[in-house]
């Protein structure tokens, strides 16, 4: 995999699935459409304390990102095209004197216990600052059961607190394959409810894509790739820019607030 910018160190090479790769007029006729959703849907509920911490220090900043294919950048032109290289983008254009680092762990296909599998290597090692967990995509593409994934998704939190960092869970995509399956509606509940309980920060991608689709009147190939599953390079680049602003108004909130008491104790 070609390295992507100077910010980010590029995650061993991961195959994308061709299929899902967008016919080559297909970025070309997407319109040139504004990039916003409903700041209900980007502003984060609690500060970054860890990662405030770190802006406002001056100190380099570790960002993980883990997750699946679209982690990973199925559906995208190029690896420079995946959310994790553009947010990499978006943070050093509002923190340009910052050493920000983001590292790219997703992996087509993966489930959520694929990703627990790797956290002791591709995460934890990493020593982030911020974790990006995207989950819940692929155990409801495939009918799991969403029992086990409510006990793994409370351990891999639990993991993160561990290693003292921000934790930011990103649910499933608003594309049509996610919406065929009746188990979605359930997934995004389990997640909001678990990310609410554990005090962690969710980042809503699925009602932000729905409000491109059902507000907006984005049409689904403005930001899904042809395989009706990932998203495309407008997509990609959205969903950074938007959580970029999340991350950043965050990580900057007044003192009072960025300063509060974590849930957990600080290392």
């Amino acid at each position: 995999m070609p390295v992507a910018t100077p910010a980010v160190l590029a995650a061993p090479p991961r195959p994308v699935v061709p299929s899902a790769l967008p016919q080559p007029n297909a970025l070309a006729a997407t319109p040139q459409v504004s990039c916003n959703a409903p700041a209900q849907f980007t502003r984060f509920d609690r500060p970054l304390v860890r990662t405030a911490r770190r802006l406002a220090g001056g100190e380099p900043l570790t960002i993980v990102a883990v997750g699946s294919s679209s982690t990973a950048g199925a559906g995208a032109s190029s690896p420079d095209a995946s959310y994790p290289s553009r947010l990499a983008v978006e943070l050093r254009r509002r923190f340009p004197v910052e050493a920000i680092t983001v590292l790219n762990r997703g992996v087509n296909g993966d489930e959520t216990q694929n990703m627990l599998a790797r956290f002791a290597n591709g995460v934890i090692a990493e020593r982030p600052q911020l974790v990006l967990w995207q989950v819940g995509t692929n155990s409801v593409l495939r009918d799991r059961p969403l029992k086990p994934h409510a006990v793994e998704l409370r351990d891999g939190i639990g993991q993160l607190k561990a290693i003292d960092a921000d934790v930011v869970l990103i649910d499933p995509q608003y594309a049509p394959k996610v919406l065929a399956k009746p188990e979605t509606p359930d997934m995004l509940e389990q997640i909001a409810r678990t990310a609410k309980e554990e005090n962690v920060d969710l980042f809503q991608r699925f009602a932000v894509m729905r409000d491109w689709y059902e507000v907006q009147h984005l049409s689904f190939d403005t930001f899904v790739s042809p395989d009706g599953l990932h998203m495309n390079d407008w997509g990609y680049a959205c969903v950074a820019k938007l959580l970029a602003g999340a991350v950043a108004e965050a990580a900057t909130r007044p003192i009072a607030s960025a300063a509060a008491p974590a849930a957990y104790p600080a290392r």
